[in-house]
């Protein structure tokens, strides 16, 4: 344990010396938005990276994804909550570098707010670019989702939804270069109190033949009731859509 403890801290560490700009997305599981949406009045603070692990075809890392932002709380109610956030994205190229801002929102309801056992429910869009242009530096990928999650005891939270996306958009082509840009939204999350209240576990997955079906699994540690690193492993749906498979690592502060 006390091992793992390091790792973690040293993820974080690189992942702010890496994170050097201030800006999130909407809360998420590792990869997929999740039903949580964050408390009126409190923020939340996200670095995250995601570091390609092997060359491409051609004997080329493709660039580094680096994320930070920012996202509210602003709704005073308990039964419905909204949040709001930009991001600030780089990817390595010119074509999204030249216009990094990106805007979230969603509106959810907790576990057992509508009924007695009620799944929790929510709805929002994100990676709302600020530049159309071409299809090459299309950065308004306007992903809109909706999910639905339920805990079920012992096993863990189950979610499930689906997205849709900007089909203009290169990152929603497949390998063919057709729009595909809907697709399944499925996670598993659950907090290890068997080994330490303080570790979270998930696996998630985002369907399509685009650059954003994946495949994704990872842990967290809460070093405090604010503060906490995710260390994650994303293996692309396809490679000539989504690249080589990323390691992550993701610092969340809330405030």
């Amino acid at each position: 344990m006390k091992r793992m403890i390091r790792t973690l801290v040293l993820a974080g560490v690189l992942a702010l010396a890496m994170s050097g700009v201030a800006g999130a997305t909407p809360s998420t599981q590792i990869w997929i938005p999740s039903t949580d949406v964050q408390a009126f009045k409190t923020f939340h603070l996200g670095f995250d990276n995601y570091v390609r692990v092997a060359k491409d075809p051609a004997g080329n890392y493709w660039p580094t994804i680096y994320d930070a932002g920012v996202t509210a709380g602003v709704l005073p109610f308990e039964k419905v909550q909204m949040e709001v956030g930009v991001d600030y994205i780089r990817y390595g190229s010119n074509s999204y570098d030249n216009h990094p801002i990106y805007f979230n929102a969603k509106l959810g309801t907790p576990e057992g707010s509508i009924f007695d056992g009620s799944p929790a429910l929510a709805a929002g869009i994100y990676n709302v670019g600020t530049n159309g242009g071409d299809i090459t530096e299309n950065t308004q990928q306007d992903i809109g989702y909706v999910l639905a999650a339920k805990t079920i005891p012992v096993v863990g939270r189950l979610s499930a939804g689906w997205y849709f996306a900007n089909g203009d958009n290169v990152n929603f082509k497949d390998h063919l270069g057709e729009t595909d840009n809907d697709g399944v939204l499925l996670s598993w999350d659950r907090v290890m109190t068997e080994i330490d209240d303080r570790l979270w576990l998930a696996v998630d997955y985002m369907g399509g033949d685009n650059a954003y079906g994946a495949v994704n699994v990872g842990a967290a540690w809460a070093f405090s009731k604010n503060v906490s690193v995710i260390v994650g492993y994303d293996v692309y749906t396809r490679k000539a859509t989504g690249g080589e498979p990323t390691f992550t690592t993701q610092i969340d502060i809330n405030f």
